[in-house]
């Protein structure tokens, strides 16, 4: 099963401005007709009921959305870029892959998350006529896309999951109980992916159940199927402890106390979470043993004696966990109904548009990513577009925040690749 991948996503940029000009039998001297450039497509991930797995991300290394088309002239508008939807399935997880920053958790049927905002398309030079210039010679460029590489994780959303060491008869049980057909034999690792099915009670009640890869001691710090197996057991409502009783090659005490010991190391809430212990291959002549030595160890324990390959005893443990279930459901809604509401998605903090840095004595840098990328736009041969990027830095508010800083009349300001002389 893969549950991990990276992936590259690009938003699109967007479109540049049109210098234009209009030419009318009626308008001899008209002026700027430049229209505004398209805005770059978005990058969306939504869930899709049928994706049970995240392999058809396994080979894909970038999602790119389409860029925004130029504007044109008669002030028409370009294209905006065609948006890019990426289906993944429920329970899909969402982070940066820089800071490891949550971006989404998908997990309901139909959800669809906005990850990467395409560029704004330039204005053309319509916008940018005044009264000092009625004949504008510049358009904006379009803005970049936002780009951000991703993990995309996935941890199944089942209601209850059967945990065990390897073949102690948790597909045995799976496939009993729902219309799932793990493969099933005897040596360990027979289940190296979560098989999932739907147990449906006589009285129409049902829940999801997962049968999770076998557990090894030292898993919680990621040994054998370790982490990749943990993951999928934190979504889960309930647990299912499958424990071999007939003693044949383990010691069932031992084998609880192993199990318990690696979800308290590789996560403590997964202490908490509500377990049934469930004595299989209860059919073997020495399992009854087993039991009453296990029993005298964990005296308060509530044990269920089953035997899977028998269809003994199953009934019991799905009711049981059928009622933990409802009652983990009941306490999830009093939880939804709270009036503190809880963001399941959330944009990575923005840094400001720029910074002012003191470079020594009557020297400053304009930090910023966003008037860089104006910058290497720029042909600064050109008066016209050195006014506009000028004008366009004012706008942004840089003029104040200098004076704000301390830059005096005289002090040089770098800007790109640029020393220029502040002048009021």
């Amino acid at each position: 099963m893969i549950d991990l991948v990276r992936l590259h996503v690009k938003a699109g940029d967007g479109g540049r401005g049109c210098v234009a000009w209009r030419h009318e039998k009626y308008y001899p001297n008209g002026g700027p007709f430049g229209g505004d450039g398209g805005k770059g497509g978005d990058v969306w991930f939504q869930v899709d009921t049928n994706e049970t797995t995240l392999t058809k991300l396994r080979f894909t290394k970038t999602v790119k959305a389409g860029n925004g088309m130029p504007g044109l002239t008669k002030k028409k508008h370009g294209k905006s870029g065609d948006d890019v939807t990426v289906y993944v399935p429920l329970g899909t997880m969402i982070r940066n892959a820089a800071n490891n920053d949550l971006l989404a958790d998908l997990t309901k049927p139909g959800q669809k998350v906005l990850i990467a905002h395409g560029g704004r398309g330039g204005l053309g030079n319509m916008h940018f006529a005044t009264a000092r210039n009625d004949t504008p010679e510049y358009a904006q460029p379009g803005e970049v896309g936002e780009s951000l590489d991703l993990i995309i994780e996935l941890r199944l959303l089942a209601d209850a999951g059967l945990i065990g060491f390897p073949s102690v008869g948790k597909s045995t049980f799976l496939s009993i109980v729902t219309a799932a057909r793990p493969e099933i034999a005897a040596y360990p690792f027979t289940t190296i992916e979560p098989n999932i099915g739907v147990v449906s009670l006589p009285d129409e009640r049902s829940f999801v159940l997962a049968d999770m890869p076998g557990l090894i001691e030292g898993a919680g710090e990621g040994k054998g199927l370790g982490h990749e197996f943990l993951r999928h057991i934190r979504r889960c409502r309930v647990l299912i402890h499958v424990i071999d009783m007939s003693g044949e090659e383990r010691d069932p005490a031992a084998d609880y106390e192993i199990i318990n010991r690696e979800l308290k190391t590789y996560d403590l809430s997964l202490e908490e979470k509500p377990q049934i212990v469930v004595a299989n291959k209860m059919d073997d002549e020495y399992a009854p043993e087993y039991l009453d030595e296990f029993r005298k160890k964990y005296p308060d324990l509530k044990i269920f004696e089953i035997s899977a390959v028998r269809h003994e005893g199953i009934d019991a443990v799905l009711y049981a966990a059928m009622a933990m279930i409802e009652e983990a459901r009941e306490n999830e809604a009093l939880l939804e109904e709270e009036p503190e509401e809880t963001v399941v998605y959330r944009y990575e903090p923005k840094r400001p548009d720029f910074e002012i840095i003191p470079q020594g004595p009557g020297r400053w840098k304009v930090e910023s990513e966003k008037i860089d990328r104006l910058f290497d736009t720029i042909d600064f041969d050109k008066e016209e577009e050195v006014y506009q990027f000028a004008h366009t830095l004012t706008r942004m508010g840089v003029d104040d925040a200098l004076r704000n800083a301390g830059v005096k009349d005289g002090d040089q300001v770098i800007v790109g690749t640029f020393i220029m002389d502040f002048k009021e």
